[in-house]
């Protein structure tokens, strides 16, 4: 079996494009693989039609090491989000076409399952008026909805520093947040890479009633001395890792012993041999893995099958109950959360058991997307 060709489809929301990669093969096997670019769509575009006639077209598909290695390495470049998003889609639309050229899920061909079911948290579920009243509301619907786990940034605009006024209102927004789920369901508390180490220590102490699971990029990436500072003075988890692109760039995260939670994306570093790999050697630093995951359904489909075969394997995050919703339609096969369990429950679909409605997708061209913290969207949800 050989590829040749790739095609691809953009899915666009104003705050979001998805990008749809199609592996198609000469015994007529077509693959599917996901990512979601924030103001890079057009460059990963860019890459996958220079990079498809030198690296991908041609090759076996079951051969997906060499096929990484060469789109990775082969001109001589250092490899950052485009590529390693790049190589993302093309890796997982691979695995999608041995599980059906085998008939079996991918998880069987990762090592086989050691779990059932994967632990979901809503993510996307807070788009709302930004008061205690409407946050405890939004919470309520979540828990309705059958999810045992949430995620929150409640700091508005703030940036480095959050002032007394903005402290106390975003106290107020996870008070009442706890108060909607009740004692027993885990609430993760978003940072976004954006504090101070000693801001990030104070608002994880005022935050601290309110049992966080964990505390997530309190601040910037770049810095892990600054990271160390931050684990070393509060008592709570700290997780991140999704703006690292490598897992290769990982080893000195491991060696600070500065994160309890690692959070790669699977449709940034490469795929899903290099999310299991990375995931093995978290293993051995006993640190769990939660992957980052705000795109669609193929790549929440991809990163289950990596959690179905992971023994540190913690939570996946879901936004598609909540973000853009309506663009579930252009994936059959989605993955959904069970309402009795609040998990993902194991699919024995061949491949990534899911396919693409290219009609549907058509519905949803692609948009100017902006995500922006500090800019309009947050500022009109800001306290006054």
């Amino acid at each position: 079996m050989r590829i040749t060709g790739i095609t691809t489809h953009v899915v666009g929301t104003p705050w979001r494009n998805l990008t749809y990669v199609l592996v198609h093969t000469d015994e007529g096997l077509t693959g599917i693989g996901e990512t979601r670019m924030l103001g890079h769509t057009d460059a990963l575009i860019g890459y996958l039609n220079e990079a498809a006639p030198h690296h991908v077209v041609g090759a076996d598909p079951f051969d997906t090491e060499a096929l990484v290695r060469r789109m990775k390495y082969g001109d001589y470049g250092r490899a950052g989000e485009i590529v390693m998003s790049g190589i993302a889609c093309v890796e997982m639309a691979c695995w999608d076409i041995k599980g059906k050229a085998l008939g079996v899920p991918v998880w069987q061909l990762l090592g086989g399952k050691v779990t059932d079911r994967v632990k979901a948290y809503a993510n996307g579920w807070y788009t709302t008026e930004r008061t205690p009243e409407a946050y405890h509301k939004a919470a309520r619907g979540v828990m309705e909805r059958g999810y045992r786990a949430l995620k929150i940034d409640p700091f508005g605009t703030g940036h480095l520093e959050l002032d007394a006024e903005q402290s106390r209102y975003a106290v107020s927004l996870i008070e009442a947040v706890r108060d909607a789920i009740g004692p027993d369901a885990e609430l993760m508390l978003e940072m976004h890479g954006r504090f101070s180490p000693s801001t990030a220590v104070r608002l994880a102490r005022e935050m601290a009633p309110f049992r966080p699971a964990w505390l997530e990029e309190p601040v910037p990436p770049e810095n892990l001395k600054a990271l160390q500072k931050v684990a070393a003075k509060v008592d709570m988890p700290i997780a991140t890792g999704e703006r690292v692109h490598d897992r290769i760039e990982f080893r000195e995260l491991f060696e600070s012993q500065a994160a309890d939670i690692i959070q790669p994306d699977l449709g940034h570093i490469g795929g899903i041999a290099e999310t299991r790999k990375l995931a093995a050697t978290a293993e051995t630093h006993y640190t769990l893995i939660a992957p980052h995951n705000v795109g669609g359904p193929v790549l929440t489909a991809a990163s289950l099958q990596v959690g179905f075969t992971t023994p540190n394997f913690k939570v996946l995050e879901h936004f598609n109950d909540f973000a853009d919703a309506e663009i579930k339609k252009v994936v059959r096969g989605a993955p959904r959360v069970d309402p009795e369990t609040g998990c993902f429950e194991i699919s024995y679909a061949p491949g990534l058991g899911v396919e693409l409605d290219v009609d549907a997708a058509a519905e949803f061209p692609q948009q100017q997307a902006r995500f922006d913290l500090w800019a309009e969207g947050w500022e009109k949800r800001a306290p006054k």
